[in-house]
């Protein structure tokens, strides 16, 4: 298994950039970390999986609830605003240590990398712009229904509607993974990453950068 490199940051914006060739690469201006190593997690504790919990942007105490307030306690760190728990391998444990710091240098340009952010939510939608349907044609016959669904019930039994159908209601605003994307440049002195391309969420959103354990180049 590979070695996972992972970061909790957010989403600043795009520009673009050019190569030593002059083609123009867009791309998108990451702000990875720094990050707080909170938790190390073995195969032989109590939990039985190895992963590390990372902690990212310092946050108020009066803004964190009484259990939230007693794992810091616990762990004697300062409380962090964002939390997460990423996967790794057992052998890899020896690399990290709770109250390190973690920051963009953890990747290296070239890297591929998946990023996990929430996308943008786009409120209550039709089953055309958030299932792809086709509609109906506008004439012979249609009234009034041209950006329907159609028919959602079923036959005289079960008679009811399966859970899963596709039915217009909220679209976006969900966790979105962008796989295999290129970091293009390190920028250490300030903490960013430039990744190719676009990426999930809005300016400003939390994200989860992760090395890729699919890799393939995108064009």
């Amino acid at each position: 298994m590979r070695n996972v490199k992972a970061l909790l940051g957010k989403k600043v914006g795009m520009t673009q950039i050019f190569a030593a060739d002059g083609t123009v690469v867009p791309v998108t201006v990451l702000e990875a970390g720094p990050c707080v190593v909170l938790e190390k997690k073995s195969q032989q504790g109590k939990d039985g999986y190895s992963a590390v919990k990372l902690g990212y942007q310092a946050a108020k105490e009066k803004h964190l609830n009484r259990p939230q307030l007693g794992f810091f306690k616990t762990i004697a760190q300062d409380p962090m605003r964002h939390i997460k728990e990423v996967r790794i391998p057992e052998k890899q444990l020896d690399e990290f240590e709770v109250g390190t710091k973690l920051e963009a240098t953890v990747f290296e340009e070239g890297d591929i990398v998946n990023i996990t952010a929430k996308g943008k939510g786009k409120g209550f939608s039709g089953v055309m712009k958030r299932w792809n349907f086709a509609g109906f044609r506008v004439t012979h016959g249609v009234h009034e229904s041209y950006r329907g669904p159609g028919s959602v019930g079923c036959s005289t039994w079960p008679g009811k509607i399966w859970k899963g159908k596709k039915m217009p209601g909220q679209y976006g605003n969900k966790p979105v993974t962008a796989e295999n994307l290129q970091i293009v440049k390190v920028l250490a002195d300030k903490n960013l990453l430039l990744v190719k391309g676009s990426i999930p969420g809005h300016r400003n959103s939390i994200l989860l950068v992760k090395s890729a354990p699919k890799k393939w180049k995108r064009a």
